[in-house]
């Protein structure tokens, strides 16, 4: 048994420690929203925040985020208003669209410790997330539009 708090709701799954935390959420508690991209932590796609951090899902086992704050894309704005998620929509970042969960989880993590990032800072700090389709004119237009309020 596994308990922790998942988008500010306590919650315990009877799932093995061992089994990764993207599991976890998308077969015992269907979040579908963080998704499966290679399973080795190298493309970003099942980005989700424990405790404020973005981690890769697919390479966090689940004992340990026992007792910790995990927040998936589904948590990250009830209402789906967070400013990168609006951001997102304005610059029509996705083309397929299937890293953009991660991409938007990693994103906010930048946001929360630190609010005006340098276009600079934005590159650095999303390196590790990969896009596919090649969107990152796009997503760093999009951070940098959240960044700005707008």
């Amino acid at each position: 048994m596994v308990s922790f708090t998942l988008n500010g709701k306590s919650v315990s799954v009877e799932a093995d420690g061992n089994t990764p935390l993207l599991w976890v959420l998308r077969d015992h508690l269907n979040l579908t929203g963080t998704k499966y991209g290679c399973g080795a932590g190298l493309c970003g796609a099942c980005t989700v925040h424990v405790n404020g951090q973005a981690v890769k899902a697919c390479q966090t086992e689940a004992s340990s985020v026992q007792g910790a704050k995990v927040t998936t894309i589904e948590g990250l704005s009830a209402k789906g208003n967070h400013p990168l998620q609006k951001a997102w929509i304005a610059e029509q970042v996705p083309q397929c669209g299937y890293c953009q969960s991660g991409q938007i989880m990693k994103a906010a993590e930048l946001l929360a410790k630190n609010k005006k990032p340098s276009r600079e800072q934005i590159v650095a700090h999303m390196d590790g997330n990969i896009c596919r389709c090649g969107t990152y004119n796009r997503i760093i237009s999009a951070i940098q539009r959240a960044s700005k309020g707008a």
